[in-house]
């Protein structure tokens, strides 16, 4: 159970630091590698890498869209089918983080289940 907390914070505070330096996309193999290496559940690496990149994408969107007063928000999210809400697409742009991180967290979960012997239950 302690695998959860320690997996989500690595990854919100690594992939924070990572993105500063590179592209947005280096969460995926981020969030991979410390899934695998860590050899958490699928259910808790996927929550974890969620979680992880979601908050991290929503506190830096939110803390973005308040210094510009919301208005690059809010003219991309005319665009879209957000009817003008700038929070709403600071909230879209969370949850499209998190589903990256998630599912790449997932992957490694798994890419680690596949690749770890097989432990037969001997009764």
């Amino acid at each position: 159970m302690k695998s959860l907390p320690l997996l989500f914070l690595l990854i919100l505070v690594l992939a924070f630091v990572a993105q500063l330096l590179l592209p947005w996309w280096v969460i995926t193999p981020l969030c991979f590698g410390l899934a695998a290496a860590l050899g958490s559940t699928g259910g808790k690496a996927f929550w974890a890498g969620f979680l992880g990149v979601g908050l991290g994408w929503l506190l830096l969107a939110g803390w973005l869209n308040i210094q510009n007063d919301g208005l690059l928000a809010h003219r991309v999210a005319q665009l879209l089918p957000l009817g003008g809400q700038a929070w709403l697409l600071v909230l879209v742009t969370a949850v499209v983080g998190g589903l990256v991180g998630g599912l790449a967290a997932l992957a490694g979960a798994w890419a680690r289940q596949a690749v770890a012997p097989v432990q037969l239950i001997q009764s």
